[in-house]
């Protein structure tokens, strides 16, 4: 009998430590959830009178949310990695200068400007109106812009040399030009990086391409576009790789057709033939499937080897595909 007790002793004994050391483990899983939720979320107005004061303020952290009310209000310049997001009808319909005096357009201004800061921003739930650029972007990663409207912009969502963006749930209402632009969404590089992973899906595209009347033409506007641009000795792009291209339904067409027509989706690198010596594009591996082009005439217009180098197929409208396994149009979750 006596035989039994040590061992018993030894199992309750050991049955605490395991319980105390559960419960210390549980304190610390419990204290860093605490930590990665404790969040701010600032009002505007409320907090801050305007989008750019709360952003420029040192107290919004990185992860913070900025939450504005309904009503019409200007963007931002951003250069933290905030969640901005609209309560209700928000109207952005002014914001900074990005392209000063220009001769068909005046001051081009954007809505939401990332310039090299802002990495992890998420842009949601708003209507833009008479911007140039909604949302412009050099040189940031991962922003989400989502569950937005975008009254005739000439180019709605500019992505340039940013990694990992999710572009979604977007609806875009008319294009305009003003001797370039009249692009929906644009993925692209031209300063010698990559612009690679990045998801553009369920988005629509829709209705009047308006060309400037003193617009000098020679060119497309596009739904969608992924652009490694080398134009005018640019270094152009290391990589456009890896971006899917899904789900979208792009009906377009342009009032004068003879001087600007429209496309709804383009795969371009301007380098090819000639800046590549010899080298094959710098596009590739890019997913375009499941988009409905059927509304716009000119449905694909690819590059020299952008058809071989990326899977293309499976889109309602003339590019029915060629059976290719769905697996590569599966979206990413970003």
């Amino acid at each position: 009998m006596r035989s039994t007790l040590p061992n018993q002793t030894v199992k309750e004994s050991d049955m605490r430590s395991r319980a105390e050391f559960g419960c210390a483990t549980m304190l610390v899983v419990a204290l860093t959830a605490a930590v990665a939720e404790a969040k701010e979320t600032w009002s505007v107005p409320g907090d801050f009178a305007t989008i750019q004061a709360a952003i420029d303020d040192a107290a919004v952290q990185e992860g913070d949310t900025i939450l504005v009310a309904a009503g019409t209000h200007a963007g931002a310049k951003v250069t933290k990695g905030v969640t901005i997001r609209a309560a209700g009808l928000v109207v952005i319909n002014d914001g900074p200068v990005y392209y000063p005096n220009h001769p068909l357009g005046g001051d081009l201004k954007a809505g939401f400007l990332f310039l090299g800061g802002g990495d992890g921003a998420v842009i949601t739930g708003f209507r833009f109106e008479g911007l140039a650029f909604p949302v412009f972007s050099k040189d940031t990663d991962d922003v989400t812009v989502t569950s937005c409207r975008l009254d005739a912009p000439i180019q709605g969502i500019t992505n340039w040399g940013g990694d990992d963006w999710t572009i979604t749930h977007n609806e875009i209402v008319d294009l305009r030009t003003v001797n370039g632009g009249g692009i929906g969404i644009i993925v692209g590089e031209r300063t010698g990086a990559a612009a690679d992973g990045s998801l553009i899906a369920y988005n629509r595209i829709s209705g009047t391409l308006h060309v400037h009347p003193g617009d000098g033409g020679g060119y497309n506007g596009t739904g969608i576009v992924l652009y490694a641009d080398f134009r005018w000795g640019a270094p152009g792009a290391a990589s456009i790789s890896g971006n899917q291209i899904v789900h979208n339904d792009i009906a377009l067409e342009s009032d004068t057709p003879e001087v600007v027509d429209v496309v709804a989706i383009e795969i371009t690198d301007s380098g090819v033939p000639g800046h590549h010596d010899g080298e094959d594009t710098v596009v590739t591996d890019n997913a375009v499937g499941f988009n409905d082009l059927r509304g716009t005439t000119i449905q694909l217009d690819l590059s020299e080897g952008a058809a071989e180098a990326n899977e293309i197929a499976r889109n309602l409208g003339d590019n029915r595909g060629d059976g290719s396994f769905p697996g590569p149009f599966v979206p990413d979750q970003q």
